[in-house]
């Protein structure tokens, strides 16, 4: 009430989100604070060019977002609070601390179908492709940026949005090619890499060097599974319709494709995912007569074999 009886007063909003601010660590408080999500944002919304407002107002909101993935909450902001983040990136959008925050919160909130189908609505993907190019130095937006990514090209058609999504598949490789040493960046941009395939956003140009940059993602980061597995999903997408994507595969400046496939495998042999993957990948792989002449070559079956006794109700 202390807050909606003076919207228009900063200073008012201010001291009222200190004051919830407060009672986040109180764990009896917490089905309030849901409650109060909306009044946050809306000072945020009235007050979007108040630096110290978006800044605390975006720390409250991570907080309860927090607690409520904590206790299983699953916490979807509505179309007046995904229009209020997005008039923060937009008025804010050369403010790389608050931006480094915010995305972070657009990555927790988006994991709601209904926030990211709002958030695809409202027409977040060339802000956020507008942030990774002008932050790509940044490891932690880059990483939240890939996120949201992710989650607005699963949740939804490429058709609601033509040709955002396919605008994004460079702005994700340069993000994956600048942080391949980073493991949780590189698995953040070959998920969304992956997503992006599926939704059938790669330009006939693009499967030759996106191919190299996954295989490349996993020379680099063999031990990290979750990388290991959508790398391999996203490699196996790419070979369903190209051609060109599979002889990339085996005739990669870099070495084998086939031999660093059997490598991974054999890292992740007891990780079923990571074997299905695997498996997946070598199905599409199948469908090329020259790829199936390296396989053979290779000895592919004796791995198949090995996989067939480890699981053998696959």
């Amino acid at each position: 009430e202390f807050m909606q009886s003076s919207w228009d007063v900063e200073e008012v909003q201010a001291k009222g989100i200190q004051h919830i601010a407060s009672f986040v660590k109180d764990e009896n408080a917490f089905p309030y604070l849901l409650r109060l999500t909306a009044v946050i944002t809306f000072a945020m919304k009235t007050h979007v060019t108040s630096l110290e407002i978006q800044v605390h107002g975006c720390r409250l909101l991570l907080e309860i977002l927090s607690q409520a993935l904590e206790q299983g909450v699953v916490m979807a902001l509505d179309r007046s609070g995904t229009s209020c983040l997005l008039a923060t990136v937009r008025t804010h959008s050369g403010n790389e601390q608050l931006l480094s925050l915010l995305c972070t919160l657009l990555m927790m909130v988006s994991a709601s179908e209904v926030a990211a189908e709002n958030l695809r609505k409202a027409g977040i993907i060339p802000d956020l492709l507008s942030i990774l190019r002008r932050f790509l130095h940044n490891d932690k937006i880059c990483f939240s940026c890939c996120g949201v990514l992710w989650s607005l090209a699963v949740s939804g058609n490429s058709e609601d949005t033509p040709g955002l999504l396919e605008n994004a598949v460079p702005v994700t490789s340069a993000v994956l090619q600048k942080h391949l040493q980073n493991g949780a960046v590189a698995e953040a941009a070959c998920s969304a890499l992956w997503a992006l395939s599926l939704q059938g956003c790669l330009a006939d140009n693009d499967y030759e060097p996106t191919t190299a940059l996954l295989l490349d993602a996993l020379r680099t980061n063999p031990e990290r599974a979750v990388l290991v597995k959508n790398g391999c999903l996203a490699l196996a997408s790419l070979l369903r319709v190209s051609e060109i994507a599979a002889l990339t595969l085996i005739t990669d400046s870099e070495g084998s494709g086939i031999d660093l496939i059997k490598e991974i495998c054999h890292l992740h042999f007891h990780d079923s995912g990571v074997v299905g993957a695997v498996c997946l990948l070598l199905q599409e792989m199948a469908q090329y007569d020259d790829v199936v002449l390296d396989m053979l070559s290779q000895k592919v079956e004796k791995l198949l074999f090995e996989i067939k006794i480890q699981f053998p109700f696959g």
